[in-house]
């Protein structure tokens, strides 16, 4: 993946993170009332979210619209696409992507379209699997990054070419590599960090190395991983217990609250 300061091939789509912007979708139809644009979600197992969903935006017409995707990317959020596929062969190959395989018995929605998700889910691709994932797609680009760039105020343009290798088509519900989850789990963890930092104030990477301890505490259950970060955050000079009485997390967590202020008491 390259960061890009300016695009080089014009896009042809946008498909615009409705869920992260949904006055977006009203601004779209709002001022670009004759650009042509599919809900991704519809016909999908997904389709009664359509309304609220992603939307497959054709830019060749409104130059305007696409110059906006790039002046103002923050308003406009999501992947734009280098392609030329016809627009049903590119939007089935959008919906296929959009429902995952975790595991033997799990499926998933992966919102890929997400500029956060794509920063971390493309980057857990190999070269085969990237060919695979993008199959008609011949670049991809948005404005983002991680959630620890965005904490540091390191947002920039993405952007990622398709390797085009010789690779079996997507499968419906492709399954996702152990790399490929690592990444979007990392996602959701940095994000939760993230989401700490803006509710305390207090330093991104103080909070992740506290999240860290939590984890390795073997405190994974969200409820008790919170409840382990504020307990952190009032005794940051408290040495971690690495044995403690109790058969769940919750009851461990207690027995480590209990240690603590005990001590300082």
């Amino acid at each position: 993946m390259n960061v890009a300061v300016m695009p080089g091939s014009a896009p042809q789509w946008l498909l615009l993170d409705v869920p992260q912007a949904p006055d977006a979708a009203q601004r779209l139809r709002a001022q670009f009332s004759t650009a042509r644009h599919f809900a991704l979600f519809e016909g999908t197992e997904f389709h009664e979210l359509r309304a609220h969903g992603p939307l497959l935006v054709d830019l060749r017409r409104s130059p305007a619209l696409a110059s906006l995707c790039h002046l103002d990317a923050r308003s406009w959020p999501g992947l734009l696409l280098v392609t030329a596929t016809p627009a049903e062969h590119l939007l089935a190959h959008l919906r296929r992507m959009l429902t995952v395989t975790l595991g033997l018995h799990h499926k998933a929605l992966l919102s890929y379209y997400n500029p956060y998700t794509a920063s971390y889910f493309f980057d857990g691709c190999d070269p085969r699997e990237l060919s695979c994932w993008l199959g008609p797609i011949n670049q991809l680009r948005w404005f983002g990054g991680t959630w620890a760039d965005r904490s540091m105020g390191g947002q920039g343009w993405q952007q990622l070419f398709n390797p085009e290798l010789a690779v079996p088509a997507l499968e419906n519900e492709q399954g996702l590599s152990a790399r490929q989850q690592g990444k979007l789990q990392a996602c959701l963890l940095e994000r939760h960090v993230w989401r700490w930092s803006r509710s305390t104030g207090r330093d991104y990477w103080l909070l992740w190395g506290y999240l860290q301890q939590g984890l390795a505490l073997g405190f994974s259950e969200q409820v008790v991983l919170d409840g382990w970060l504020w307990l952190r955050l009032q005794y940051p000079d408290a040495q971690p217990v690495s044995s403690l009485a109790g058969r769940s997390q919750r009851e461990r967590l207690d027995h480590l609250r209990r240690l603590w202020q005990g001590k300082h008491r």
